[in-house]
């Protein structure tokens, strides 16, 4: 059988998806893993301050993300979305300016912590450091983009453990009495840092809660790259038909510790972050790619080798750009009264080179 016909019969083509969207989609899903490590070099390299990232989450971030017009539509993150915010439109070297605090970062100049991802241009809400707080945010996107009926759609995502915090409960209840545009999803990796699922909440899954706040709850294996788009694109479909909002719960897998400062096997049994690494997106989506012959050894090197001089470039860019001013460091805590300087005119705007 030719890979043609191979093809034919592929499941991402029932959905709607072309050859290219896949292949696309296994690009961002690996461009982040080598991201991902990078940053991971940087910090054990003293380099960078500290490391909260995605690794395993990748799959269902890319597939969740799909769905949205990139341009159109509004994404809230939260500190493990590098894929997403990469398919939503910024570069590895915009990432990595954040990561190293840098004058030029488009997320805050230098003065978040890493991982607080946000960009003017890209529609991608700035992350608040106090955990659960972006569920609000996006519920109040979502209600405004309903009465000013711009047809702007948002999806917001958390971990599990956000979801113990008073502000994701208020969010949701919010946003089905209001019947808002907007996708919850929620990133489960059944740990809050090391704390176990069954101490967090005595229900079974995350996307059960849904029902007691009046809105459809799914609950979908975020390994599979396919079903995450299949689940979040009839969401997203039902948000623009004025149908409200969604819960979605991607069960993913943790590959690594909660951050730089973390050690989880000192935590997690041996053969559960064995068994887990089985279920990398990467092997999965890839190995969904080969049988539907779209994927070889040849193509994955080539694919491989490009996204290393990708993060290669990016890290350059990075480690040249400037160091802030320390005397600015204080700027935008409260609104600035200068007339002659009222924004930073490099990264309110989002105006740096996506090229570096």
């Amino acid at each position: 059988m030719s890979a043609r016909e191979v093809t034919a019969k592929a499941k991402h083509l029932e959905m709607g998806l072309s050859d290219a969207d896949v292949l696309e989609m296994y690009r961002y899903i690996v461009l982040a893993r080598a991201l991902d490590d990078r940053m991971w070099v940087l910090q054990r390299a003293g380099k960078a301050m500290f490391v909260i990232s995605g690794p395993g989450h990748e799959g269902a971030q890319v597939g969740m993300m799909w769905p949205l017009d990139r341009k159109h539509d509004w994404f809230v993150p939260f500190y493990r979305s590098v894929a997403a915010v990469l398919v939503k439109g910024m570069s590895p070297a915009e990432i990595l300016l954040s990561l190293l605090a840098k004058a030029t970062d488009p997320s805050s100049g230098g003065r978040q912590m890493p991982a607080h991802y946000g960009h003017p241009r890209y529609k991608i809400l700035s992350t608040s450091s106090p955990v659960g707080t972006q569920y609000p945010h996006a519920a109040g996107i979502a209600y405004a983009a309903k009465i000013r009926r711009t047809g702007e759609v948002v999806i917001t995502s958390i971990g599990d453990g956000g979801t113990s915090q008073g502000d994701w409960h208020e969010a949701l209840n919010f946003a089905a009495i209001h019947k808002v545009p907007c996708i919850f999803a929620v990133e489960n990796n059944r740990y809050a840092i090391s704390v176990p699922l069954n101490k967090q909440m005595a229900v079974p899954s995350i996307a059960l809660r849904a029902q007691g706040y009046g809105m459809p709850g799914s609950s979908v294996d975020g390994n599979d790259v396919l079903e995450c788009y299949r689940v979040t694109k009839e969401a997203y479909d039902r948000a623009k038909r004025g149908d409200g909002p969604t819960l979605i719960e991607f069960r993913v897998e943790r590959l690594g510790s909660h951050s730089s400062d973390d050690q989880q096997e000192r935590y997690r049994p041996k053969e559960e972050i064995e068994a887990a690494r089985q279920r990398d997106p990467i092997l999965t989506f890839g190995t969904y790619l080969r049988s539907v012959g779209l994927l070889d050894d040849a193509k994955d090197q080539q694919l491989r080798a490009e996204v290393q001089r990708e993060i290669d470039e990016a890290t350059d860019v990075a480690e040249r750009a400037p160091d802030p001013d320390p005397a600015t460091a204080a700027r935008h805590v409260y609104y600035d009264p200068d007339p002659d300087n009222p924004v930073d005119p490099v990264w309110w705007r989002g105006d740096t080179d996506r090229r570096r």
